[in-house]
């Protein structure tokens, strides 16, 4: 009888502990970096950022603000608001245009005229606003990437 009052009383605990909801999906901070750059006429940039989501749940991305530092040169603001939907492991891609510094704009183009041998650091950091799929309100995760940049061959005014 003890036995059955032991096996009927575990039972009720695993029941009880299972009707608890659903398990929690483990939230990472995301991973930012410059796929693209392309150098527009009017001197402008615009930034193709790629958005890793390095979580085990979906996530909605709202935001970016950051900072773009190229070389050793002062960095400029990234900010920009969104809205991206990106499943668990998976990436996606926004444009951003912004108006760069002439030293920027200088060193990037000194990297075009030594083909595929040209490339310039470049270091992306800040937070991304995001609300993970099993959250109420959205939140701040920060990011820090670097990377180099080079000439695409073939497309003038490109580097990845």
């Amino acid at each position: 009888m003890r036995r059955l009052l032991r096996c009927v009383a575990l039972g009720v605990l695993v029941a009880g502990l299972v009707a608890c909801g659903p398990p929690r999906k483990s939230v990472f901070p995301p991973s930012v970096s410059l796929q693209e750059v392309a150098l527009r006429p009017n001197g402008q940039w615009q930034l193709t950022l790629r958005i890793q989501n390095n979580s085990y749940g979906g996530m909605d991305f709202r935001s970016i603000d950051g900072e773009l530092k190229v070389a050793d040169l002062v960095p400029v603001r990234l900010h920009t608001s969104f809205d991206l939907d990106i499943p668990a492991f998976a990436a996606d891609v926004m444009q951003i245009n912004l108006l760069a510094t002439p030293e920027m704009t200088a060193a990037l183009k000194a990297t075009a005229s030594k083909g595929s041998a040209g490339s310039l650091p470049y270091s992306v950091s800040g937070s991304a606003s995001a609300q993970p799929e099993q959250e109420k309100t959205a939140r701040d995760f920060s990011f820090h990437g670097n990377d180099w940049l080079s000439p695409v061959p073939g497309i003038p005014n490109t580097w990845r």
